[in-house]
């Protein structure tokens, strides 16, 4: 009930607080800032503002018995000799404070890492009182300033979640004082049990500069599971029953992991997400607006995934595992560092095991003659199988990182991913009923997929830091992708469909190859002001080949299938890129960061047998990439902001490949390697507050994609039973064409808060509208619809004394629109209980998900004049495990933590969402889907 009503609260608070009045005693300043982030990715976002920290603080202690909030433990620093500092009002029992022309300024840095402290708290105290008279928040470089103070003595304190409060000794403000307080180090909140730090508690969902970061380093209910139990979880984001990724309702998201792409990505996000556990994320940032360092890629957005790591001092090692009745799973990690020098070694193996699920297809279809404007009659085909899938993946990575000196360092790593999949259609029997027939026409087969996939990726960064926001880099990587999916068919016949009489096979063996050199530099221009630019080379190789086998019985010798001549697909890449990005931040608290970004590609296509197939003359083409983010802070910690940005999605390897897939005889799916990249711009406009500790977020959002990559569907005649003596008949077909158009429009909304010091409960509201045609003159082919599509999420935690912890998870989608049709709704829930040992060095945990599901049943429909198809798909998908986790040596903060720079290659269209409309409840690459858009992915 508790999480009903909060639910309820921020979906009402939510469409109320921008008409929250000022907080009361609160005059408005004329501070100036400072500019936006010094980091290069950053937008010029403010960061959320923090909760109040005073609103507990006792109403008459003195300044020398004052009393902080539970958790922290204020110290005391002394002012710079003859300085004074000052803040603005941020809490609603700020006193009404008189107005002069003194002003105090200075530097908050974290006292372990030496790092800005980002969005951190100063609140100016009446020493008579001990309350917070005025006050500000810190920027993105920890810096901050209060103006308009009369003249009298103050103390300031400085608050932020996971470190102490801080306090300064009385401080004198005399008329026209312009004090620098210069760097204030605040220290983390930590306190030591033997071996074991314990840190402060940070929100579930925070927001940055730039981004919206969900800290799933604390969800207790995913230990055990992957990556996409994660996202699930995230504001914004959906990820549909097979693990495709969607963003806003679009699917074209490129997805990061720890700012570095891989191709893995590239070839399937679904699947690289299962390689990723769920206990080694620590955070997931999203970014709807990119700035223009960022590739041009991605239409709806970027997923950052920052895996935990540390650069502390000392050595350690965490064991992780569980088991359940769906899978299992066992980690490791290590960590040494000594001086300047620091390793890093994990690895990660999980087994996916009794994955069963089922599917039920009814469809029909006929052809046209285009001369006459004539429909032939039509052929009925209903198909039936159970499935059953089998995963090992595999994850390795060694890190290395060297300080050459206080200003320098180099970081490399090496990672190593695996996955060995095997996807069983049992029994897929299929009965198909021509116009002339009176009974159907029976076949039945066994269906063995196998997709293995090995990915290494390295990379290799060097940065100079010459001053505060004055940096050069150097960034290299070097990815490559190798990936076997083969199937193979047993034809069944006999009276009972035992006995194997042929047999089918087909291999497909690719690589995604890809190098990256990035040169990125920045430098700020006066005090507000910070110019960004660079230059980005990425050399892009991807390969496909394939080939038809036949074979009489169940062990006669596999022949080339001449009806089905073989080729080889070469499809060379590249890109070459350049940038500028221009920051202002104002007097009056906007904050402006406008650039562009030109991308130019040169792309050479060619098959190895050009009779069969012909990619000629696929034109080079540049691109002119703008983007602006406009920010505001307003009082009472309330902050809004504009974006506008222009994206490109080229297709990837999976929208490419020319083989035909035909595991599902009746759903056949080839690639296209003649498309082009589609184009969208994209508009937001979003606000946020903090009030009273309930932080809560609303943004609305418009995107307009042309040239979009859509599914086109036909009818074509292929042989469906024995192979040796075959039979034809008419089968739907899907591939890609360049002829789609989507205007989507919606507003999220979401929130969370702490009630009692230990229950966090959040939840959040998806809702947006699409419309979708393919422009296709040809009246078979064109196709339009559009809809609304709501979805959401609600999640509770709890930490209760004694090391024991709880979690509430449910999240789900309505029906989905897609062009061709639509999908129905989906859902999930879990919960987790864990419980800590011996001062958290060790932990117990048990975790269950979608208990009452037996199965989980999804129907799916599409339709054009020649062809209808209607789709029930069964997830078995309940599961429960036991996870645990043992942490073994001892760290400490005795160096600096420095900002690593990353490379970010997020301009390819991989596959991503959920139509499964060829081949339902299988794992086959090309029966893949895309979400909101009716495209059809793989």
């Amino acid at each position: 009930m508790k999480i009903l009503l909060l639910s309820l609260l921020i979906v009402s608070a939510t469409a109320s607080f921008a008409q929250t009045p000022a907080i009361p005693g609160a005059p408005a300043s004329g501070t100036a800032t400072t500019p936006a982030s010094n980091r290069p990715d950053a937008s010029t976002t403010p960061a959320n503002p923090v909760p109040d920290p005073f609103g507990a603080t006792p109403a008459d202690t003195t300044p020398t018995n004052f009393t902080a909030p539970a958790g922290s433990t204020p110290t005391t620093i002394d002012a710079p000799t003859g300085v004074q500092p000052q803040t603005r009002p941020t809490t609603s029992e700020a006193e009404p404070i008189a107005r002069g022309n003194g002003k105090v300024s200075g530097i908050l840095i974290d006292s372990a890492a030496n790092k800005p402290v980002e969005f951190a708290t100063i609140a100016l105290l009446n020493v008579n009182t001990n309350k917070p008279i005025d006050g500000t928040t810190a920027d993105a470089k920890g810096k901050f300033t209060l103006g308009k103070l009369a003249p009298g003595k103050y103390r300031l304190q400085y608050s932020f979640i996971g470190y102490k409060d801080k306090r300064s000794s009385l401080i004198t403000i005399e008329r026209g004082s312009d004090i620098n307080l210069g760097t204030i180090k605040l220290a983390a909140d930590v306190r030591t049990l033997k071996e074991v730090n314990v840190v402060g508690q940070a929100a579930m969902i925070e927001e940055k500069v730039d981004r919206l970061v969900y800290n799933a380093d604390r969800d207790i209910a995913a230990k055990g599971g992957d990556a996409g139990d994660i996202l699930r979880k995230v504001p914004m984001l959906s990820v549909d029953l097979d693990g495709n990724v969607s963003l806003r309702g679009s699917a074209n998201v490129t997805i990061l992991i720890n700012n570095k792409p891989s191709t893995i990505v590239a070839s399937s996000v679904a699947d690289a997400l299962k390689q990723i556990p769920a206990d080694m994320i620590k955070t997931v940032e999203v970014i709807t607006s990119p700035s223009a360092k960022y590739d041009a890629e991605g239409s709806a957005g970027i997923i950052n995934i920052i895996t935990k790591k540390t650069t502390l001092q000392g050595t350690t090692l965490d064991i992780n595992g569980g088991a359940g009745n769906r899978g299992s799973n066992l980690g490791l990690n290590g960590n040494y560092r000594t001086g300047k020098m620091g390793f890093s070694l994990s690895g990660f193996g999980r087994a996916e095991y009794n994955v069963k699920g089922a599917f039920a297809n009814d469809q029909t279809t006929r052809s046209y003659d285009q001369p006459t404007d004539t429909y032939s009659a039509s052929t009925r085909t209903i198909q039936t199988a159970n499935t059953l899938s089998q995963r090992l993946f595999g994850n390795y990575q060694l890190g290395w990182d060297y300080d050459i000196d206080k200003r320098t360092s180099l970081t490399a790593s090496i990672r190593y991913g695996a996955r060995n999949g095997i996807a069983k259609q049992n029994n897929l029997l299929t009965q198909t009923t021509a116009p002339t027939s009176y009974f159907p026409t029976i076949s039945d087969r066994n269906v063995k997929t196998t997709d293995l996939s090995g990915t290494v990726d390295a990379n290799l960064t060097y940065t100079k830091i010459y001053k505060p926001q004055q940096e050069f880099s150097i960034l290299a990587l070097f990815s490559r992708n190798n990936r076997t999916n083969n199937f193979v068919s047993d034809i069944l016949g006999g009276t009972d469909f035992q006995t194997i009489t042929s047999r089918i096979r087909n291999d497909n063996l690719s690589y995604n190859q890809e190098s990256t050199l990035q040169i990125d530099y920045q430098t700020p221009i006066k005090a507000n002001q910070l110019i960004e630019f660079g230059v980005k080379g990425i050399f892009r190789k991807a390969n496909s080949d394939y080939q038809y086998y036949l074979a009489n019985g169940d062990s006669g010798d596999f022949i080339v299938d001449n009806s089905r001549p073989a080729n080889t697909l070469f499809y060379n890449q590249n890109i070459g890129a350049s940038y500028f990005s221009y920051t202002l931040t104002t007097k009056n608290k906007y904050t402006v960061k406008a650039g562009a970004r030109y991308e130019y590609t040169f792309i050479d296509a060619r098959f190895s047998n050009e009779s069969t197939g012909t990619a000629t003359n696929i034109p080079n083409y540049g691109t002119l990439v703008p983007s602006i983010n406009i920010s505001k802070s307003l009082k009472g910690g309330k902050i809004i902001k504009l974006a506008y940005n222009r994206r490109i999605q080229r297709p990837g390897i999976q929208f490419l490949n020319p083989n035909v897939n035909s595991s599902n005889p009746t759903n056949i799916t080839r690639g296209n390697p003649l498309l082009s990249p589609e184009f969208t711009d994209n508009i937001e406009f979003s606000t946020s507050a903090n009030i009273k500790g309930l932080y809560l977020n609303a943004s609305l959002f418009g995107r307009r994609t042309n040239g979009e990559i859509t599914a086109v569907r036909d009818v074509t005649r292929q042989s469906v039973g024995d192979p040796i003596n075959q039979v034809f008949q008419q089968v739907i077909q899907t591939t890609y064409q360049n002829v789609g158009h989507e205007d989507a429009y919606g507003l999220n909304l979401f929130g969370n808060g702490t009630l009692f010091g230990k229950l966090q409960l959040g939840g959040g509201l998806d809702l947006y509208h699409v419309n979708l045609t393919n422009n296709n003159a040809n009246p078979i082919y064109s196709a339009t619809n559009s809809g609304l599509v709501i979805g959401g999420r609600i999640m509770s935690s709890m930490s209760l004394a004694n090391g024991w912890g709880f979690q509430l998870f449910g999240g789900g989608r309505g029906k989905q629109v897609q062009l061709q049709g639509y999908q129905s709704a989906m859902y999930f829930y879990s919960l987790g209980v864990r419980k800590e040992f011996n001062n958290k060095k060790s932990s117990l945990g048990l975790a269950a998900e979608n208990i009452l599901n037996h199965p989980f049943t999804q129907h799916s429909e599409l339709a054009s004049p020649i062809l209808s198809q209607t789709t029930k798909t069964s997830y078995y998908n309940a599961g429960v495990r036991l996870t645990f986790t043992y942490k073994l040596g001892k760290m400490s903060f005795d160096a600096p933590q420095k900002r690593r720079k990353s490379i970010e290659n997020d301009d390819q269209k991989g596959e991503g969402g959920g139509d499964n409309q060829q081949q339902p409840a299988t794992t086959t690459p090309a029966s893949g889907g895309r979400t909101g858009g009716g495209r059809t992915r793989s």
